[in-house]
C-alpha cells in the first residue's frame, strides 16, 4: 500500500516515510527501522517526521519502551495489488474521471 495521491505532493522524504509507514500499518516502525528503509540523512529524516506530525499523518507513541510511529488511516490509499479493482476502474480513478 501506498499513501493517497493527496498526500503525495509533499516533500519526496516525507512521502517515502509515508509510503513505509504505510505498508507497515498493522505495527508501526521505530525511527531506526524508518531510517533503514528511507535513503534520506537523519536531519531530513527528522525535519519529515516532525512536519508528518504536525499535520497529524502519523501517531507517535511508546509500547515496550520502544518509541513506535504508525500512520493515520485516512493516509493509505487503497492496495495497488487488488485484483476485483479493473485496470480500466484504476486508470478513471487515478486520473479523477
Amino acid at each position: 500500500m501506498r499513501a493517497k495521491p493527496e498526500y503525495r505532493d509533499r516533500d519526496d522524504t516525507e512521502v517515502a516515510v509515508l509510503d513505509v509507514l504505510a505498508e507497515r500499518d498493522d505495527n508501526g516502525m521505530t525511527v531506526l527501522a524508518i531510517r533503514a528503509e528511507v535513503d534520506a540523512d537523519i536531519d531530513s529524516l527528522e525535519t519529515a517526521l516532525g512536519n508528518l506530525k504536525s499535520d497529524d499523518l502519523i501517531q507517535v507513541r511508546r509500547e515496550n519502551g520502544r518509541t513506535v510511529i504508525t500512520v493515520e488511516d485516512e493516509v493509505i490509499g487503497p492496495d495497488e495489488t487488488d485484483t476485483d479493482e479493473d485496470f480500466f476502474e484504476q486508470i478513471r480513478r487515478r486520473f479523477s474521471l
